[in-house]
Formats: C-alpha cells, structure tokens, sequence
C-alpha cells in the first residue's frame, strides 16, 4: 500500500548500544570508521550519517535503509536493531543496578538485553517466555548480548507464584504482553483504515476484548508480587482497549495500591501523551504514546507504582512490629523488676511484722 510504503520509508533506523559490549564513545569510533558521519540531525535525504537520540540514552537514529545485518558490531551483539518506541519500556522502568526485575513477557529479548545493559549487567533480569521457539530465540539473543545478569525461564509468567521465596526481592516487572500489534508499520492500514464491513469490525472488536482481558489479568497478576514498587505496561497498539481502558481498569481493581507514575518521571520531554478522552482526570499525562508521525512505530507505555502510603504503611507495620516486641520486652524487664521490687516488699513487711512483734510492746 502506498500510504505504507511512505511510512516505512520515512522511518528511521535505530541502533542500540549494547554497553554490556562496549561503550558509546566506541560505538561512534566503530561507524565513524565504517564511512558514517556523525551529524546533529539526520534528514530526509542523509545517507551514511547519524546522530545520537535526544530521548534514549546510547541509542542512534540512522537514515530509514541503513542495513548493518552483516556489519561485525551487530553480529557480534555490540548493537542491537530495536525501534526506539520499543526502548521506552525499558527506560521508563528504570532498574538500579543490583535489583532483581522480571521481564514477563521476554522474546525476542531486546528489551531483556536493554534491561540488563541499564542495570550495568549486575542483579537479575528474570526473563520468562513460555513459548519454546521464541524461548530458544531469546536465549540465543541473550548470550550474544553477553548478559550475565539474566536467568532464562521457559515457563508461563502468569504460572509463576508471587509468594515464592524466590521473587523476595523482586523490586520492578516490565509487562510487555500478546496485543493486536495494530501500531506496527506495515499493519496500520489494515487494521485502521480498512475496515470494510459490520462482520471484520465485529470480528475485530472481539480479538480486543480477548486481548485486554489478558493485558489486565497479567498486570494484577505483576502486582500480586510482595515487594514489587514499579511496574511498566507497554504494547505495540493503538487500540485505546489495550491502552488507556487497560489502566483504567487495572487502577480500579487495585484497591488504591498502585498509582500512574507522574509524568515528570515518564520522559517528560515526551510530548505524545495519553488519550484524555479515554482516561478521564490527569492521568492521561503519566502515559506515552508514539505514531509513526514520531518516527517511530505505534506504542504506548504506562507505569505503574506502589503508592507510597502503602509503602509507608508496610514500613509502619513492620516498625509496630518492633515497637511491640521491643514494648514487649520492656515489659517483661519492667514485670520482672516488679516482682523482685514486690518480693522485697513482703519480705521488709515479714521482718516488720516480726519486729513489731518482738518489741513492740518496750516501745509502745
């Protein structure tokens, strides 16, 4: 289709540095060498030039036909293809190094292999994937990333068990379930604008709601984890079902347990936000959304946290703990020293009653 072509055509090649394989500064040395010229901006008419993303840390926009399929840096896992909509995810969750985070969904792995590079290969990436093809691809694109931080499990996410001592520390989740991919370029004419009939729109609107069904049931289940504080949803659609009615109703079925992170914490400088529309009050401003118009692909991101008065309260109890247990202990000390303190008494009252007794009547 034309109008798709045109699409595809003006979207940019994004390249990911793996700094789990080397750094940015060489990264630049690399393609400098290869014939490229860094610029401040890419245009319309750039050929073997770059520049550095001003969104996405160690990330470069190439011309829309770049291929670097058999260049060595991409064979040898130094870079990784990934559209730049795609790393919000990763970035929005934003692990500190040492944490342990889950990747729910995992395959292919670019967003597994970005949170291990944010996370400076150090803690634990715990990717699941159910899937046996696509797990054999994840753990091929995990090795060649030179991840060592990440714990491949072929296994349904939404089998795993929260309260298994195993996910203790489990800090952040990334969420990046089946949806209708209706944002990808190469599908948006299909599944937007060529909508021809009652029966393909039915149709259509049924898969929506089997698929938000299940984009809900693995959030809560993500939330079911004790000490999980951030969460990131994201898909590839532009369906507000999988978006914004998605969060809406998560937020309404967590029982005020978790918040939208505020927009100042999920890439401010983004201007593309959510659909007011579709989530009424401010909350559509903690979410992002990307169009192809961004050069990228169609994607919405949103973050999920604790809130803190949960946090608080979960501290709070736990200091109560302590209070009561050490309130216990005083006590005890303080019984104890009552009992000696009563003994004494009853033994002074014994000796006086003895002295009264024995020379009370010489004194009377």
């Amino acid at each position: 289709m034309a109008q798709d072509d045109e699409r595809e055509e003006k979207t940019p090649r994004y390249v990911r540095i793996n700094t789990n394989r080397w750094s940015l500064s060489e990264a630049v040395s690399h393609f400098v060498a290869q014939g490229f010229t860094q610029v401040e901006q890419i245009t319309d008419t750039s050929e073997k030039e770059f520049h550095l993303d001003k969104d996405i840390k160690n990330l470069l926009v190439l011309p829309p036909k770049t291929s670097l399929l058999d260049d060595a840096a991409y064979t040898e896992g130094k870079v990784i293809l990934q559209d730049k909509a795609s790393c919000f995810s990763a970035a929005v969750l934003a692990p500190p190094p040492g944490s342990t985070v889950i990747d729910a969904t995992a395959a292919p792995g670019n967003k597994t292999t970005h949170l291990s590079a944010l996370m400076n290969n150090t803690g634990k990436v715990l990717a699941f994937e159910k899937d046996k093809r696509r797990f054999a691809t994840l753990e091929k694109m995990v090795s060649k990333a030179g991840c060592k931080n990440v714990e491949t499990n072929c296994q349904d996410f939404l089998q795993s068990q929260p309260s298994d001592p195993k996910f203790a520390h489990v800090t952040h989740i990334l969420l990046d379930p089946s949806c209708s991919g209706s944002g990808i370029v190469g599908r948006l004419d299909y599944l937007v604008e060529n909508e021809e009939d009652d029966a393909s729109i039915s149709q259509k609107q049924d898969r929506l709601q089997k698929l938000s069904t299940f984009q809900r049931q693995i959030i809560q289940h993500a939330m079911e984890f004790p000490a999980v504080v951030k969460l990131v949803y994201s898909t590839c659609s532009i369906h507000p079902e999988e978006n914004e009615h998605v969060v809406r109703d998560v937020l309404a079925a967590s029982d005020g347990q978790f918040d939208l992170a505020p927009k100042s914490e999920t890439l401010p400088a983004w201007s593309r936000r959510g659909l007011d529309d579709e989530l009424p009050g401010s909350g559509a401003q903690s979410l992002i959304r990307c169009s192809p118009e961004d050069g990228t692909n169609g994607f919405f991101v949103a973050c999920f946290q604790r809130r803190q008065v949960d946090r608080k309260r979960k501290d709070f109890d736990n200091d109560s703990k302590e209070d009561i247990l050490q309130s216990g202990i005083a006590e005890n000390a303080y019984n104890k020293g009552k009992r000696k303190r009563r003994r004494k008494q009853v033994v002074e009252l014994e000796e006086s009653k003895d002295f009264d007794e024995e020379w009370g009547g010489i004194l009377s």
